[in-house]
């Protein structure tokens, strides 16, 4: 049983307010500023380019003397592997036909770690799964008497930088 209300002190049930006009237009004023806001930043987020940055496809990788005669020096921030023999340097590419992991120098050729895919001293496939050999990429000497790979251009593999 409740006790009834003193004169001028007014009852719980008349402190609530019904859901006014005025309440009613904040929230949906509060709902739409918030979905401009939403749009706005998604407009800005939208303009901003997604970037990849990528290392560069052509590349110094040093003065021939650094090569010595039948070394086969593997460049990981390029994946590609300098050869140095009789013929002169070339770049072969350290990136396997089939899948694309990053073959190792092996005795006798190149070795692919994840399906085992077996390349000779020129890149030809000796052992699949890989379908294709590896690419070798145009070297050059640039003026400054450093060498240059363009993994942009690939060339046979009967492609070798004389130096005389």
């Amino acid at each position: 049983m409740s006790l009834p209300a003193k004169p001028g002190n007014p009852s719980p049930t008349d402190l609530k307010e019904p859901f006014s006009r005025r309440l009613f237009i904040r929230f949906n004023l509060c709902g739409v500023a918030g979905l401009f806001v939403g749009t706005f930043v998604q407009t800005i987020r939208y303009l901003i380019p997604n970037v990849l940055f990528e290392p560069p496809r052509v590349f110094s990788v040093g003065t021939p003397d650094r090569y010595t005669e039948g070394s086969v020096t593997f460049l990981a921030k390029h994946k590609v592997f300098m050869v140095h023999d009789d013929r002169g340097f070339h770049a072969i590419s350290s990136t396997c036909t089939h899948l694309g992991c990053t073959v190792n120098s092996a005795e006798g050729g190149f070795d692919c770690p994840c399906h085992g895919s077996k390349f000779d001293p020129k890149g030809q496939v000796k052992k699949g799964p890989a379908p294709k050999p590896l690419q070798w990429f145009e070297t050059r000497l640039a003026e400054n008497g450093e060498l240059v790979v363009d993994t942009t251009k690939t060339v046979g593999q009967d492609f070798s930088l004389k130096l005389t």
